[in-house]
């Protein structure tokens, strides 16, 4: 990537309909740079449709990536709902790939009570397994497990961060309000946030700062973690000390905001970012 862009996690609130085709054109008309397919109820979209999308894409300059459904655990105890996690990881990277997309995200497992090196050793297998069988068909587009929002859960950045470095394709998606809400309040200083961006240089190498996917929002938490997703305005969390590490680091990729605004929190966090020296 060749600069850091910004867009909503799916189709615009003012876009004229909810449909995918209409929200491509609406980021490029707001003067976005990039957009999420938000896939968390399935992944529903035809292949006739998909490159429908890659054609506004392409025509509008639009960087798209995609959000698997919520539904995955690659750690289940259940060998169908694991075979399930699998399919619905490789169906999200199937279609975005039609769709000209750049990277896809996903909450991988939950620890479920067991020991932690063990679920990534399992998380691990599967990953290699799915990126295996999309490097066979050809598709070539980040894998990425997103660093999650409650101790429960397989995500952190330390996890992530020695996935990328033993499974080709594999990146992180670092959702920056998940890491504050994990730490009940933590993760919320330009000392912090840089702390971070510099774990992930050291671990993975300039790729990975070259070519982020960050998820970014207001977020409402307790001391379990993430609660739900909130307006900026209306949150706790220190957006601008973030923008200000990641314009310090020279990151580039897509920053996609997960607000429930949509497009006014990433087009605000866009006019902050290029104001900054």
């Amino acid at each position: 990537m060749k600069e850091l862009l910004f867009g909503p996690a799916g189709v615009p609130l003012s876009a004229p309909s909810r449909s995918t085709l209409d929200g491509v054109p609406q980021v490029r008309k707001l003067g976005l740079g990039c957009m999420e397919l938000e896939f968390v109820r399935g992944v529903r979209m035809a292949p006739a449709m998909a490159k429908q999308v890659k054609a506004l894409a392409e025509k509008h300059n639009i960087v798209l990536t995609a959000h698997g459904p919520y539904y995955i655990n690659l750690n289940s105890m259940d060998s169908a709902i694991t075979d399930a996690s699998v399919k619905r990881i490789l169906d999200t990277a199937r279609i975005t790939h039609l769709c000209g997309g750049y990277s896809i995200t996903f909450h991988a497992a939950y620890y479920m009570g067991l020991d932690k090196e063990k679920v990534y050793e399992i998380v691990k297998s599967h990953l290699k397994n799915i990126t295996r069988t999309l490097k066979a068909e050809g598709i070539h587009l980040w894998v990425r497990p997103e660093t999650t929002g409650k101790g429960s859960q397989f995500g952190v950045v330390d996890e992530l961060i020695r996935l990328s470095q033993e499974v080709e394709q594999v990146l992180p998606c670092v959702d920056f309000a998940h890491l504050h809400a994990r730490s009940n309040g933590k993760v919320n200083t330009y000392a912090e946030f840089c702390s971070i961006l510099e774990k992930l240089e050291k671990g993975i190498g300039r790729q990975a700062l070259d070519n982020m996917h960050i998820h970014m929002s207001g977020i409402e938490y307790s001391d379990k973690g993430e609660r739900n997703h909130l307006v900026l305005k209306d949150s706790d969390i220190r957006h601008g000390e973030l923008l200000k590490a990641l314009k310090e680091f020279r990151c580039k990729g897509c920053l996609i905001n997960e607000s429930p605004n949509l497009e006014e929190d990433a087009s605000l966090m866009k006019r902050e970012y290029e104001k900054l020296a």
